[in-house]
């Protein structure tokens, strides 16, 4: 791993992300708070997008469930190596199972 994109929650998550990614120095590609609860499809797809701009080559989830369900659907998508650093115990670590949200169309 030479390109690593750290991922986080907005707000509290943020300041964590860029406190992992200043650790890993001149590994860090970048810190992405594009987390949102329940992992719907067009943040993971938002996502996606940042890893193939900064040509990450993994990435590390920094915060709880939400955050660690988003990088299993970037290495799920991308087959990219996935660290998990859980800041809380959603269970979501612990499970090889990914949970996405789509919405279906009113009507």
């Amino acid at each position: 791993m030479r390109r690593v994109l750290v991922l986080s929650t907005p707000g509290r998550g943020e300041a964590q992300a860029r406190r992992v990614a200043a650790l890993l120095g001149d590994l860090a590609v970048g810190a992405h708070a594009g987390t949102v609860m329940h992992t719907p499809v067009k943040a993971t797809d938002k996502t996606l997008e940042v890893v193939q701009e900064l040509q990450a080559d993994a990435v590390v989830a920094v915060s709880g469930g939400s955050t660690t369900e988003l990088g299993k659907a970037i290495a799920l998508r991308t087959d990219l190596p996935q660290i998990v650093l859980p800041t809380t115990y959603a269970g979501s670590e612990m499970t090889p199972i990914l949970g996405e949200t789509t919405l279906r169309p009113q009507g």
